[in-house]
């Protein structure tokens, strides 16, 4: 799962539907397009890739559904309740196609394939179902859905990767930015229906992704995340013409190094890793650049080797603890986080207790922790019984929510008198008397607004007290 926020959430707090909007393009046919997004980071950097493709053929974007010619739906498949939220929007935009008979609506995304019949024709919810391989094809399935017809592009590819789309920014507040650097993935954890929502793992061409993020940092943006489920596995071979020398394969390490150079003034974050794959090459290209974030969200899932080997996971207790250890040794100031599964599949409370046990080792900044939901069509699913009662679950996901608040307010509190680099990313969500940003180790800063200062620009900030989720400062010299 991809990181979603900075704070300590359980998944049921995943990031809800959210409308994505940008000023009119001068070019537009009269037509325009609402789309609202589910779930994890790729779900928001896909939407803007579906706006940049639409807004190509004409369309303009507003931000109420009830006045738009197209409304999508952009989604995520890591929960039942997700899908249930998604199908009750699908019912409100329903009621508003009633008034507006031409209204086209939509499933994007990780939803689409698996619930592609239930929505055309069982609930004849929608009128185009489009898998995140397929957003090149949109333009002709509206057409089509315009021709009175249902209209459905579900395939997955093998070399699809938007490398030559530039996304348009929505919402954007002009200082962060995602850069998709690699779509699908290859790691079969039973539990995940990634693999099968959005296919193989394939790797961007590197070049595009320095061009994409020198011409963010032109256009004024001051950060970057690179975005892909597992960043560590990067590769990219360069195409050579006949007879040229075949050129080495840049890996992730590479990347963020090439990445650094754009310019020291652009801040790099990435996610997300997997502890099979991040390598001590990649912990040095960070130690090694001021502007790559010392901050690394690396998921553990569970602390227990045999629940880990149920999960496919491909790694145990021992391997992760010692990457942990890696990331210490070699970047002492960074901040880690993780994603928790409580309740897996006959996971026992001695197991139980040797994730909390692991959370005590590692004492992690952020989690995004969840009790375990089974998905159809995983590996889990077929192979094993959900047989952990929901009870049982939750009380062990609270007794884990609690370890989680207890640390990061154990961490946070070694911030408190300490002074911070921060980008300034906008005004308090409580005040615009406060701006807000992020330190190097993605921990939310709070301080008081300075005129000398605007967003944009990089401050230093003391940290003078906290909360488990926020530093509290001021501005200093």
């Amino acid at each position: 799962m991809l990181e979603l926020t900075h704070t300590t959430k359980t998944h049921d707090e995943n990031r809800q539907g959210e409308a994505l909007e940008l000023a009119p393009t001068g070019k537009s046919d009269g037509r325009k397009l609402y789309i609202e997004s589910y779930g994890c980071q790729m779900n928001f950097s896909d939407s803007e890739i579906v706006a940049s493709i639409l807004i190509d053929k004409g369309f303009e974007t507003t931000k109420d559904y009830k006045e738009a010619d197209v409304v999508f739906i952009n989604t995520c498949s890591i929960r039942e309740n997700a899908e249930q939220r998604v199908r009750n929007r699908l019912k409100e935009f329903e009621s508003a196609k009633a008034k507006n008979p031409g209204m086209v609506v939509g499933v994007l995304g990780c939803m689409a394939e698996r619930l592609k019949a239930k929505f055309l024709e069982e609930e004849k919810l929608v009128d185009v179902v489009v898998g995140p391989d397929a957003y090149r094809d949109l333009p002709n399935l509206i057409e089509k859905v315009d021709d009175g017809n249902k209209a459905v592009n579900v395939l997955l590819s093998r070399e699809e990767t938007y490398a030559d789309i530039s996304p348009v920014r929505l919402n954007s507040n002009g200082v962060s930015a995602f850069i998709s650097i690699m779509r699908g993935c290859d790691n079969m954890c039973s539990f995940c229906v990634v693999p099968f929502t959005r296919g193989r793992e394939r790797s961007r061409d590197t070049q595009s992704i320095i061009k994409e993020a020198q011409e963010l940092f032109d256009a004024g943006y001051r950060e970057v995340t690179l975005l892909g489920q597992n960043v560590d596995s990067y590769k990219y071979t360069p195409a050579v013409e006949e007879g040229e020398e075949p050129q080495a394969a840049v890996n992730f390490a590479n990347l963020l190094e090439l990445v650094a150079q754009v310019s020291p003034e652009l801040r790099i974050r990435f996610s997300t890793s997997h502890p099979k794959d991040i390598t001590d090459e990649v912990l040095y290209t960070i130690g090694r650049y001021e502007n790559i974030c010392k901050y690394i969200h690396l998921p553990v899932q569970s602390g227990n080797s045999r629940v880990l080997e149920l999960m496919n996971r491909t790694y145990d207790r021992e391997w992760y603890m010692e990457r942990v250890e890696a990331i210490r040794r070699i970047i002492p100031e960074c901040a880690i986080s993780t994603d928790v599964i409580t309740g897996f599949c006959t996971e026992t409370e001695e197991e139980h207790q040797e994730t909390l046990s692991m959370m005590d080792f590692v004492k992690y900044d952020f989690a995004y922790m969840f009790a375990y939901s089974e998905r159809p069509g995983t590996l889990a699913a077929k192979r094993y019984a959900d047989d952990i009662p929901e009870d049982i679950k939750k009380r062990r996901l609270t007794e884990v929510v609690n370890k989680q608040q207890e640390h990061s307010l154990e961490r946070i509190q070694q911030y408190v008198g300490k002074v911070h680099k921060v980008l300034i990313e906008g005004f308090s969500k409580r005040s615009d008397q406060d701006y807000c940003g992020r330190n190097d180790q993605n921990t939310m800063v709070v301080f008081p607004v300075d005129a000398r200062f605007k967003i944009g620009d990089y401050v230093h900030v003391l940290g003078e007290s906290c909360t488990s989720a926020t530093l509290i400062g001021r501005i200093v010299d």
